[in-house]
C-alpha cells in the first residue's frame, strides 16, 4: 500500500515555511519512490533518496521529461491529461492528474489570493482551437464561478460586455490577441486590469516583454500590464502585477539554477534557469527544472528572461526545434 501523502486542502492551507519544507520533503520521498520517471532520473544522476534530508537537496526533474515519459503516480488511473500547444510534428508535453477537483481547488485559491474573485474575459483563441488546455479549462472554471466569458474575433461584444460589467474586472489574452484589439483602437472600461499570458503563435513578430506591455498600456491607456505565468506542466500559477515582476501562491516557490549544474543554485537576483516547485503536483512531479531564464529575489519574487538558449519556445510561441 502507497503511503498516504498530505491532501490539496492541506497544500493550499500552508502558512508558513516550517510547513512547506515539511510536505516538499514528504512528495519528495513519495515521488522518488513512484514516480518512474523521477526515480530513473535520480538513478542516473547518481541521487540517493534516502540522503536528501533538506529541501536544498532536491534534485529537479527536466520539463523535456513530460514529452516522453507519463510522468504520474497517482493511487487510480488519471482523471484528466492536459497537453501543452505544440506545432504541426513536435510533440507536446503530457500532464496526467489524478483529480480535477484538486486542480481546481489550486488555480481558484491562488486566483482569489490575488485578485478576489474579478469577472475574467478571455482572448484565448490559439488555446480554444485545440483540446487539452489546463489554461482554457482553468478560465472556463473560474467564468463559471466570478462571471464573464470567452471571446474569439466578436471585439465588439467584448467591449460591450466590459461595460456592462460594474467593478473591477480582468481582461485576460494571449500576446497576439491583445494586439490585434489594440489596434482597433478600442476604449476599455477606467477599471479593467489587461493581462497577458503569452505568445505569439507564429502569427505576430515576436516583442520582448518590456515592448508588448509598453504597447499595450499606450493602446489602453493603462498603467501597467499584469501577467499569468503556468504551464501545462503545472497545477499552479503565479501572477505579475506589472513590470514583470511575479508573485507565487504559499505552495509554490520559484529558484534560480546555475545552467550548467543543476544542482546548483544562483545567487540571489543573479540569472539563471528557472526551477518550480509546485506541491499542488501532488502525483505527477513536485520539483520542474524548467527551460526557462529568470532572476529571484529574497522575498520569493521572480522575474522572467527569456528561453534558456536553444530551447523549445513555450505555450502559444511557434516552437523552434532543437
Amino acid at each position: 500500500m502507497r503511503e498516504a501523502i498530505p491532501i490539496i486542502d492541506q497544500i493550499v492551507g500552508i502558512n508558513s515555511e516550517q510547513e512547506f519544507r515539511r510536505i516538499a520533503l514528504e512528495l519528495f520521498r513519495y515521488q522518488s519512490a513512484h514516480c518512474a520517471p523521477y526515480r530513473l532520473y535520480l538513478q542516473i544522476m547518481g541521487i540517493n533518496p534516502a540522503e536528501v534530508s533538506e529541501v536544498e537537496q532536491i534534485p529537479f526533474l527536466p520539463i523535456e521529461v513530460f514529452k516522453s515519459q507519463k510522468v504520474y503516480c497517482g493511487p487510480t488511473e488519471p482523471e484528466v491529461c492536459f497537453t501543452s500547444s505544440a506545432t504541426t510534428g513536435m510533440t507536446p508535453s503530457r500532464h496526467y492528474m489524478a483529480s480535477l477537483a484538486d486542480y481546481q481547488v489550486a488555480f481558484t485559491t491562488a486566483y482569489e489570493q490575488f485578485y478576489e474573485g474579478m469577472p475574467i474575459y478571455a482572448l484565448l483563441p490559439c488555446y480554444l482551437e485545440r483540446e487539452g488546455s489546463s489554461l482554457v479549462y482553468m478560465v472556463d472554471r473560474l467564468v463559471g464561478r466570478y462571471g464573464g466569458g470567452f471571446f474569439l474575433d466578436d471585439h465588439k461584444a467584448l467591449i460591450e460586455a466590459l461595460n456592462n460589467t460594474p467593478g473591477p474586472k480582468i481582461l485576460l489574452g494571449v500576446s497576439y490577441a491583445l494586439l490585434d484589439l489594440a489596434e482597433e483602437g478600442v476604449t476599455l472600461p477606467p477599471d479593467t486590469i489587461v493581462m497577458e499570458t503569452g505568445g505569439m503563435k507564429g502569427r505576430r513578430k515576436e516583442l520582448s516583454k518590456s515592448e508588448l506591455h509598453a504597447t499595450l498600456c499606450k493602446a489602453f491607456g493603462v498603467g501597467a500590464i499584469h501577467s499569468e505565468y503556468g504551464m501545462a506542466e503545472l497545477t499552479s500559477q503565479a501572477y505579475s502585477a506589472g513590470k514583470g515582476i511575479f508573485k507565487a501562491p504559499a505552495w509554490m516557490r520559484v529558484i534560480a539554477r546555475d545552467v550548467n549544474n543543476p544542482l546548483a543554485r544562483v545567487a540571489e537576483g543573479a540569472r539563471g534557469g528557472v526551477n518550480i516547485i509546485d506541491l499542488a503536483n501532488r502525483y505527477s512531479c513536485a520539483f520542474i527544472q524548467t527551460q526557462d531564464m529568470g532572476r529571484v529575489w529574497p522575498d520569493g519574487t521572480f522575474a522572467l528572461e527569456g528561453r534558456i538558449s536553444g530551447a523549445d519556445i513555450r505555450g502559444c510561441n511557434l516552437l523552434v526545434q532543437k
